[in-house]
């Protein structure tokens, strides 16, 4: 019998997505990540749930609702991490007509199957803030809801919601080898350690290192696909009003400037082809230009490739598809054959509908193991157990409770571990209580927990994935923020643990066999 029933390698979005529906279903699984969890494309997403109006454009209805319909279904399972707001597009006299947007957001409303959000509204810019930031000759805008997410947050917490439902999550570890036959055999360096495991299938989640994985450590037809990469720019804090700006560029691109990390702006997206190593994904200075030159064609103020504080990047893999060859869709598929064990391929895709593409890809696996039912689409992420409507309800409690805590930082904290934040400030009664500062607003507490309980082993890991503090980090901050974790003792790769042990029978077996 194989140690597990599913090895999974990639620890994106896609990888604990099949991570969590998989264990959730019955099947005993392990992931196994080189590096840390969703540190590529998966923390460089548009970071919007959305039912996707460039695709409505494209008269691909029936997608628009599929997504729209996962919308829903985010903001159910996971309140604190994706949050509603409301999206300005400025009329153009350039661009779209009036008509064609006030029509096709019109439709965009009735194709959500529950009309939780405000419906689509026009906007007198002169007399609304949405206004305030924008070049005086716009004067109308149209305003639809839709919602934004925490992309490396998301995936962080569907790994730890996998871990609590008996995965093994394996990072810093590397499968080097996988021999393939009635079970696939998997040589692994962890920590410096070789270990064999075995498994019944295996899942290649490996993102932009797909094709290059079944090549090199699979040794089987790598799928056929295309690399892109997506850029996007942070700059300082451009508006007030907490929406979504929607700009229209000449050359028919919607580009999206939305609030980042209460202080800054991350404007994007520029999508092209991509070759070079996915590890080592830079921005082109023409990205960076066009993304400066679509702003300044509505915003007031003038932004340079100077005021860039950060660019974010990353590549996958994706297919093309249309008789144009311009759609670019996920990949999902399975290879079994008679006395071979099954090999999925999951690449691509996007934040909105990756729960259903991982529950449709681990149903496939139904003709190799009993399944239990469906069940992702109603039961909440860690933390996410409270009305999707309640956010500011909770925010209040939190600030009752934890009286030394600010309006800002209550929300931050609160859309980060929501109702698991008790974890981590415990009874402290003032600041003191959660031990050493680092900067003024990450403590000990806090670094503490996310070491322990979500894989984080570096600074970075922290600062730029686990929270986006390392936008106000100083040198100083960073180098007491590393000679802590250094020297700060942790369990290796330890699961997570809830309710006892919190381990399942699977997971303890790889601690022993794969752990260094």
């Amino acid at each position: 019998m194989a140690d597990y029933d599913l090895a999974i390698i990639g620890g994106g979005l896609n990888g604990v997505s099949l991570a969590r529906d998989a264990s959730g279903r019955g099947l005993r699984v392990i992931l196994i990540e080189q590096g840390d969890l969703g540190a590529a494309a998966s923390s460089a997403t548009s970071r919007l749930v959305h039912g996707d109006l460039a695709a409505l454009e494209r008269r691909h209805v029936l997608r628009v609702r599929a997504a729209l319909a996962e919308r829903d279904v985010w903001l159910t399972v996971a309140p604190h991490l994706v949050r509603p707001i409301r999206f300005a597009i400025p009329a153009h006299a350039s661009e779209r007509q009036p008509w064609r947007l006030r029509a096709g957001l019109w439709l965009y409303d009735r194709l959500a199957a529950r009309n939780r959000l405000p419906a689509a509204a026009t906007l007198d810019v002169t007399h609304h803030p949405v206004g305030d930031a924008l070049k005086r000759p716009i004067g109308t805008a149209f305003e639809y809801s839709d919602c934004v997410v925490d992309d490396s947050r998301l995936v962080v917490l569907t790994a730890l919601d996998a871990a609590e439902r008996g995965a093994a999550i394996r990072t810093g570890a590397r499968c080097v080898r996988a021999d393939r036959d009635r079970i696939w055999r998997l040589a692994i360096i962890d920590r410096g350690h070789r270990r064999i495991l075995t498994a019944g299938a295996l899942a290649n989640a490996t993102g932009a290192w797909s094709v290059s994985a079944a090549e090199t450590v699979l040794r089987q037809p790598p799928p056929r696909v295309t690399a892109r990469q997506v850029n996007q720019i942070v700059v300082p804090r451009l508006f007030e009003v907490d929406a979504v700006y929607v700009f229209q560029n000449h050359d028919g691109r919607l580009i999206f400037a939305q609030p980042y990390a209460d202080d800054f702006t991350l404007i994007g997206t520029v999508t092209h082809g991509f070759k070079g190593d996915p590890a080592v994904v830079t921005m082109p200075a023409a990205d960076v230009s066009y993304l400066c030159k679509a702003a300044n064609r509505y915003f007031r103020s003038d932004i340079q490739p100077a005021d860039v504080v950060r660019t974010i990047s990353g590549a996958n893999m994706m297919v093309r598809r249309g008789a144009d060859g311009q759609r670019m869709e996920t990949v999902v598929s399975l290879d079994a054959g008679r006395g071979k064990a099954p090999l999925l391929t999951m690449c691509g895709g996007d934040v909105t509908t990756v729960r259903r593409r991982a529950e449709q890809a681990v149903s496939r696996l139904a003709k190799f193991y009993p399944l239990s039912p469906r069940w992702t689409a109603g039961a909440p992420l860690p933390g996410g157990d409270f009305g999707w409507d309640r956010f500011e309800d909770v925010v209040d409690d939190v600030r009752e409770r934890w009286r030394f805590l600010s309006d800002a930082e209550a929300r931050r904290l609160v859309g980060a571990y929501g109702t698991r934040l008790a974890e981590i400030l415990g009874d402290a009664r003032s600041r003191a209580n959660l031990g050493q500062a680092f900067g003024p607003r990450l403590t000990e507490a806090e670094v503490r927990y996310l070491m322990t309980r979500e894989w984080a082993r570096f600074p970075e890991d922290v600062l730029w994935r686990r929270t986006k503090l390392g936008l106000t980090f100083g040198a100083a901050e960073h180098e007491a923020l590393t000679a802590f974790m250094a020297g700060a003792t942790r369990p290796v790769n330890a699961a997570p643990e809830r309710d006892g042990d919190g381990d399942s029978p699977a997971a303890a077996v790889e601690l022993q066999s794969v752990g260094g």
